[in-house]
């Protein structure tokens, strides 16, 4: 479909298409150079000591479930609110998931006072996510965390570049994970980088990354190696210098497109302000936030299908972040009698709609027009 406004849209270059050029110039594909430059500047914007570079962010997952040993037997405390790879990572571990709610409508991060009530003395790990590039409760969670000794994995899928504090959220906790899908902030197409600060921690990870291989294509193309040894049981979740020359392009971009990305939630903020309309996060006061997608709370009186209904028929695509995990046919069962009433809530009244740095003044112009229109229009 062509959509007048789209959900989100990338902004790519010249610049990228000679970062691509060159790579192909150079003819070594492979996880090299490109890569290792890449990982150095990620580290250097958000001030990690280590900076791994993978697949996607689904791999950086279930590589920081491993390097923190969880398995079987073991639970690890994670937000139903939020992509179903947030939990999936957990499984491939022979773990299991025990689900926390959120805050409340306003605040769409996981509530410490759940978490609380969920440790057990099988209890892990934590896993949090920063909804929207928004920080969760950090120094709550993190007093939690060393009461009860229990390491922090932050899915950062939705926080690159987003700060709080001065510090950078993936960097709270003992490992961060993002994401540099197509709709994401950095935009390489798939691909996602894990960060610690952790020797221990990096040291594991990147043996698990490339087969549990002592030594890489590259070390052995540089003349540094000559054969490698296999010492643990591995995976093949290595990025190629393609994609690695992207992510080092919008990199650049990254600061930028996050302010446009603030400037444009701003505007729909105060165009909404007063029209029923809830705006989750609006209270928080104005930070280096990522600002990666723009919810809003829908009121009982409207109708959430028809409402994104008579947004596509006007040519604006929206979406729901997100479907609770614990709600899918994969958890359900497991999970039958799960008490989070206000992730229900809101994954049962949340609409997405569009956001990008490229977006044009007309182009949400356009949206808030509309958006109010049917607000109107289909209230019962």
């Amino acid at each position: 479909m062509e959509w007048r406004v789209p959900l989100a849209d990338l902004d790519y270059g010249d610049e990228e298409l000679q970062a691509v050029t060159e790579v192909l110039r150079s003819k070594w594909l492979t996880m090299g150079e490109i890569t290792q430059k890449f990982e150095t500047e990620f580290a250097n914007m958000c001030s990690a000591k280590y900076a791994i570079a993978v697949s996607n962010a689904t791999q950086a997952l279930h590589l920081a479930c491993l390097a923190l040993d969880i398995g079987p037997g073991d639970e690890v405390i994670v937000p139903s609110l939020s992509f179903v790879a947030t939990a999936n990572a957990v499984l491939y571990c022979g773990a299991k998931v025990r689900f926390a709610d959120i805050l409340s409508p306003n605040e769409l991060t996981i509530d410490p006072s759940s978490i609380k009530h969920a440790i057990n003395e099988n209890t892990k790990a934590i896993i949090i996510m920063h909804y929207a590039g928004f920080p969760c409760r950090m120094n709550e969670i993190l007093q939690l965390a060393s009461e009860y000794n229990l390491p922090i994995i932050e899915d950062a899928a939705h926080a690159s570049g987003s700060f709080w504090e001065e510090k950078g959220l993936g960097c709270w906790g003992d490992i961060g994970c993002f994401s540099f899908f197509s709709n994401k902030n950095l935009s390489i197409g798939e691909g996602g980088m894990l960060v610690c600060e952790r020797d221990d921690i990096a040291e594991k990870v990147r043996l698990l990354r490339s087969h549990g291989m002592t030594s890489l294509t590259y070390d052995r193309h540089q003349g540094h190696a000559f054969s490698y040894d296999v010492v643990e049981t591995g995976y093949n979740y290595r990025i190629d210098e393609i994609r690695s020359s992207l992510g080092l392009v919008q990199l650049k971009k990254l600061a930028d497109n996050n302010k446009r990305r603030g400037k444009i939630t701003r505007t729909y903020w105060d165009a909404f302000r007063e029209h029923g309309i809830g705006l989750p996060f609006s209270h928080l006061k104005q930070e280096q936030f990522s600002y990666h997608i723009f919810p809003i709370m829908l009121s009982s009186d409207v109708n959430r299908f028809e409402f994104m209904s008579a947004l596509r028929d006007a040519g604006i695509q929206s979406s729901i972040h997100y479907r609770p995990i614990h709600s899918f046919t994969n958890y359900r069962d497991k999970h039958k009698g799960a008490w989070l009433p206000i992730t229900d809530y809101v994954g049962s009244r949340e609409v997405t709609l569009p956001l990008f740095p490229t977006m044009t003044e007309e182009q949400q112009a356009y949206v808030i027009d509309n958006v109010i229109r049917v607000i109107n229009s289909t209230r019962s």
